[in-house]
Protein backbone atom coordinates (compact mmCIF):
# COMPACT_ATOMS: atom_id res chain seq x y z
CA UNK A 1 0.00 0.00 0.00
CA UNK A 2 1.01 3.34 -0.22
CA UNK A 3 -0.34 7.51 1.13
CA UNK A 4 -0.45 9.87 -1.54
CA UNK A 5 -1.89 13.94 -0.64
CA UNK A 6 -1.87 16.82 -3.29
CA UNK A 7 -2.81 20.22 -2.04
CA UNK A 8 -4.08 22.91 -4.03
CA UNK A 9 -3.35 25.90 -2.57
CA UNK A 10 -3.91 30.27 -3.70
CA UNK A 11 -0.03 30.21 -3.78
CA UNK A 12 0.51 26.87 -5.80
CA UNK A 13 0.57 22.97 -5.39
CA UNK A 14 2.16 20.65 -2.50
CA UNK A 15 2.47 17.15 -2.91
CA UNK A 16 4.08 14.69 -0.74
CA UNK A 17 4.40 10.75 -1.20
CA UNK A 18 5.76 7.88 0.57
CA UNK A 19 7.64 5.07 -0.47
CA UNK A 20 7.09 2.11 1.11
CA UNK A 21 5.74 -0.65 -0.96
CA UNK A 22 5.33 -4.52 0.47
CA UNK A 23 3.87 -7.77 -0.49
CA UNK A 24 3.57 -9.30 2.70
CA UNK A 25 4.94 -8.39 6.27
CA UNK A 26 8.37 -9.80 5.05
CA UNK A 27 8.68 -8.11 1.58
CA UNK A 28 8.97 -4.47 2.64
CA UNK A 29 10.95 -2.35 0.03
CA UNK A 30 11.52 0.86 -0.52
CA UNK A 31 10.14 2.34 -4.36
CA UNK A 32 9.86 6.15 -5.35
CA UNK A 33 6.27 6.84 -5.27
CA UNK A 34 7.04 10.76 -7.17
CA UNK A 35 7.76 11.66 -10.56
CA UNK A 36 8.45 14.78 -12.19
CA UNK A 37 9.08 16.55 -15.39
CA UNK A 38 10.09 20.40 -16.12
CA UNK A 39 11.17 22.63 -19.03
CA UNK A 40 11.51 26.14 -17.05
CA UNK A 41 9.92 29.11 -18.24
CA UNK A 42 6.95 26.64 -19.99
CA UNK A 43 5.51 23.43 -17.70
CA UNK A 44 6.38 22.33 -14.41
CA UNK A 45 4.57 18.98 -13.86
CA UNK A 46 4.26 16.38 -10.90
CA UNK A 47 2.95 12.54 -10.73
CA UNK A 48 2.34 10.37 -7.67
CA UNK A 49 1.36 6.76 -7.74
CA UNK A 50 -0.29 3.91 -5.66
CA UNK A 51 -1.48 0.77 -7.07
CA UNK A 52 -0.17 -2.49 -8.26
CA UNK A 53 3.95 -1.48 -8.63
CA UNK A 54 4.29 -2.79 -11.95
CA UNK A 55 1.31 -1.13 -13.51
CA UNK A 56 3.00 2.13 -12.35
CA UNK A 57 6.38 1.45 -13.37
CA UNK A 58 5.24 1.06 -16.69
CA UNK A 59 3.22 4.08 -16.83
CA UNK A 60 6.07 6.22 -15.67
CA UNK A 61 8.39 4.33 -18.38
CA UNK A 62 5.95 4.87 -21.45
CA UNK A 63 5.32 8.92 -20.24
CA UNK A 64 9.56 9.02 -20.44
CA UNK A 65 10.06 7.17 -23.56
CA UNK A 66 7.10 9.25 -25.26
CA UNK A 67 9.19 12.58 -23.55
CA UNK A 68 12.59 11.42 -25.96
CA UNK A 69 10.74 11.04 -29.21
CA UNK A 70 7.32 12.71 -28.75
CA UNK A 71 4.91 13.02 -32.27
CA UNK A 72 1.60 14.22 -33.67
CA UNK A 73 0.62 10.59 -33.21
CA UNK A 74 2.19 9.92 -29.59
CA UNK A 75 1.59 13.19 -27.75
CA UNK A 76 4.02 13.46 -24.28
CA UNK A 77 3.65 15.20 -21.08
CA UNK A 78 6.70 17.91 -22.75
CA UNK A 79 4.20 18.51 -25.37
CA UNK A 80 0.45 18.69 -24.47
CA UNK A 81 -0.60 22.10 -24.73
CA UNK A 82 -2.46 22.42 -21.23
CA UNK A 83 -3.02 20.03 -18.15
CA UNK A 84 -6.31 18.76 -19.19
CA UNK A 85 -4.25 16.72 -22.10
CA UNK A 86 -1.78 15.81 -19.47
CA UNK A 87 -4.15 13.97 -17.46
CA UNK A 88 -6.36 12.85 -20.74
CA UNK A 89 -2.68 11.13 -21.94
CA UNK A 90 -2.10 9.80 -18.73
CA UNK A 91 -5.46 8.48 -18.23
CA UNK A 92 -5.17 6.70 -21.36
CA UNK A 93 -1.44 4.96 -20.79
CA UNK A 94 -3.05 4.00 -17.01
CA UNK A 95 -6.05 2.51 -18.92
CA UNK A 96 -4.21 0.57 -21.53
CA UNK A 97 -1.23 -0.60 -19.20
CA UNK A 98 -3.92 -2.53 -16.69
CA UNK A 99 -6.07 -3.94 -19.66
CA UNK A 100 -2.78 -5.08 -21.39
CA UNK A 101 -1.59 -7.24 -18.29
CA UNK A 102 -4.53 -8.68 -17.78
CA UNK A 103 -4.70 -12.29 -19.80
CA UNK A 104 -8.70 -12.57 -19.47
CA UNK A 105 -9.65 -9.16 -20.45
CA UNK A 106 -10.11 -5.60 -19.41
CA UNK A 107 -12.88 -6.36 -16.96
CA UNK A 108 -10.54 -7.89 -14.65
CA UNK A 109 -7.48 -6.14 -15.13
CA UNK A 110 -8.62 -3.24 -12.70
CA UNK A 111 -8.59 -4.80 -9.83
CA UNK A 112 -6.02 -7.20 -10.33
CA UNK A 113 -3.73 -4.94 -11.82
CA UNK A 114 -5.56 -1.39 -10.83
CA UNK A 115 -3.57 1.63 -9.81
CA UNK A 116 -4.50 5.37 -9.09
CA UNK A 117 -2.67 8.44 -10.11
CA UNK A 118 -2.32 12.22 -8.67
CA UNK A 119 -1.54 14.50 -11.45
CA UNK A 120 -0.76 18.39 -10.83
CA UNK A 121 1.51 21.19 -12.56
CA UNK A 122 1.21 24.26 -14.76
CA UNK A 123 1.41 24.58 -18.38
CA UNK A 124 1.95 28.39 -19.72
CA UNK A 125 -1.04 30.28 -20.37
CA UNK A 126 -3.17 28.87 -17.27
CA UNK A 127 -3.28 27.99 -13.94
CA UNK A 128 -2.21 25.10 -11.63
CA UNK A 129 -4.19 22.16 -12.46
CA UNK A 130 -4.31 19.30 -9.60
CA UNK A 131 -6.02 15.81 -11.36
CA UNK A 132 -7.09 12.17 -9.57
CA UNK A 133 -6.93 9.74 -12.38
CA UNK A 134 -8.71 6.55 -11.89
CA UNK A 135 -7.63 2.86 -13.02
CA UNK A 136 -10.07 3.00 -15.95
CA UNK A 137 -8.23 6.14 -17.12
CA UNK A 138 -10.83 9.08 -16.23
CA UNK A 139 -10.17 11.40 -14.16
CA UNK A 140 -11.49 14.50 -12.12
CA UNK A 141 -9.85 18.01 -10.83
CA UNK A 142 -9.71 19.57 -7.97
CA UNK A 143 -11.90 22.42 -7.33
CA UNK A 144 -12.71 24.93 -4.57
CA UNK A 145 -15.40 22.35 -2.62
CA UNK A 146 -12.26 19.77 -3.22
CA UNK A 147 -9.13 21.66 -2.86
CA UNK A 148 -6.83 18.27 -1.93
CA UNK A 149 -6.73 14.43 -3.30
CA UNK A 150 -5.37 11.29 -1.25
CA UNK A 151 -4.66 7.86 -2.93
CA UNK A 152 -3.60 4.95 -1.21
CA UNK A 153 -3.83 4.48 2.32
CA UNK A 154 -6.32 7.27 2.59
CA UNK A 155 -8.69 7.25 5.66
CA UNK A 156 -6.65 7.94 8.29
CA UNK A 157 -4.76 11.11 7.39
CA UNK A 158 -8.12 12.38 6.16
CA UNK A 159 -9.49 14.36 9.62
CA UNK A 160 -6.68 16.50 9.86
CA UNK A 161 -6.20 17.73 6.20
CA UNK A 162 -10.49 18.08 6.28
CA UNK A 163 -10.59 20.32 9.74
CA UNK A 164 -7.20 22.14 9.69
CA UNK A 165 -6.94 22.84 5.55
CA UNK A 166 -6.96 26.59 4.27
CA UNK A 167 -6.29 27.69 0.67
CA UNK A 168 -4.64 30.58 2.23
CA UNK A 169 -1.82 29.03 4.01
CA UNK A 170 1.87 29.29 3.22
CA UNK A 171 3.84 26.63 2.14
CA UNK A 172 5.46 25.74 5.06
CA UNK A 173 2.12 25.16 7.06
CA UNK A 174 1.03 23.42 4.00
CA UNK A 175 3.52 21.01 4.96
CA UNK A 176 3.28 20.89 8.53
CA UNK A 177 -0.12 19.48 7.68
CA UNK A 178 0.66 16.84 5.51
CA UNK A 179 3.43 15.62 7.97
CA UNK A 180 0.43 15.71 10.73
CA UNK A 181 -1.56 13.68 8.09
CA UNK A 182 1.30 11.33 7.25
CA UNK A 183 2.33 10.93 10.93
CA UNK A 184 -1.42 9.47 11.52
CA UNK A 185 -1.32 7.20 8.60
CA UNK A 186 2.20 5.77 9.75
CA UNK A 187 1.29 5.14 13.02
CA UNK A 188 -2.08 3.67 11.93
CA UNK A 189 -0.94 1.47 9.26
CA UNK A 190 2.52 -0.32 8.85
CA UNK A 191 2.22 -0.25 4.84
CA UNK A 192 2.80 3.01 4.69
CA UNK A 193 6.64 4.52 5.65
CA UNK A 194 9.00 6.99 5.50
CA UNK A 195 11.29 7.74 3.55
CA UNK A 196 9.03 10.91 2.48
CA UNK A 197 8.94 12.33 -1.11
CA UNK A 198 8.07 16.43 -1.14
CA UNK A 199 7.38 19.08 -3.80
CA UNK A 200 6.30 22.26 -3.73
CA UNK A 201 5.28 23.45 -7.01
CA UNK A 202 4.66 27.70 -6.59
CA UNK A 203 2.15 29.29 -9.05
CA UNK A 204 3.59 31.34 -12.16
CA UNK A 205 6.80 29.89 -11.44
CA UNK A 206 6.90 27.25 -14.36
CA UNK A 207 9.65 24.75 -12.57
CA UNK A 208 9.83 22.79 -10.46
CA UNK A 209 9.98 24.78 -6.27
CA UNK A 210 11.62 23.10 -3.50
CA UNK A 211 12.02 19.41 -3.00
CA UNK A 212 13.11 16.95 0.00
CA UNK A 213 13.22 13.76 0.54
CA UNK A 214 12.23 13.26 4.83
CA UNK A 215 13.78 10.96 6.35
CA UNK A 216 12.98 9.25 9.74
CA UNK A 217 15.35 10.94 11.72
CA UNK A 218 14.97 14.16 9.69
CA UNK A 219 14.96 17.01 13.01
CA UNK A 220 11.49 18.62 11.47
CA UNK A 221 9.71 15.47 10.86
CA UNK A 222 10.84 14.23 14.47
CA UNK A 223 9.45 17.38 16.19
CA UNK A 224 6.18 17.30 14.46
CA UNK A 225 5.64 13.75 15.35
CA UNK A 226 6.50 14.30 18.42
CA UNK A 227 4.12 17.69 18.97
CA UNK A 228 1.36 16.30 17.19
CA UNK A 229 1.41 13.30 19.45
CA UNK A 230 2.07 15.55 22.90
CA UNK A 231 -1.11 17.74 21.71
CA UNK A 232 -3.42 15.14 21.41
CA UNK A 233 -2.61 13.86 24.78
CA UNK A 234 -2.95 17.13 26.29
CA UNK A 235 -6.51 17.75 24.34
CA UNK A 236 -7.75 13.97 25.36
CA UNK A 237 -6.98 14.97 29.41
CA UNK A 238 -7.89 18.59 29.08
CA UNK A 239 -11.75 17.11 28.27
CA UNK A 240 -14.49 16.83 30.56
CA UNK A 241 -15.00 13.32 32.36
CA UNK A 242 -17.45 11.31 31.74
CA UNK A 243 -20.03 10.55 34.38
CA UNK A 244 -20.61 6.64 35.25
Amino acid sequence: MTYCVGLQLDRGLVFLSDTRTNAGVDNVSTYRKQFTWEMPGERAIVLMTAGNLATTQAVVSLLDERNLAPSQRDPSLLTVPSMFQAARLVGKTLRDVIADSSPTGPANAAKTFGASIILGGQIKGSPPRLYLIYPEGNFVEAQADTPFFQIGETKYGRPILVRAYDSSMDFATAVKLLMVSFDSTIRANLSVGTPLDLQVLPTDALALGQSRRIEDTDPDWRAISDGWSDALRQAFHSLPDVTL
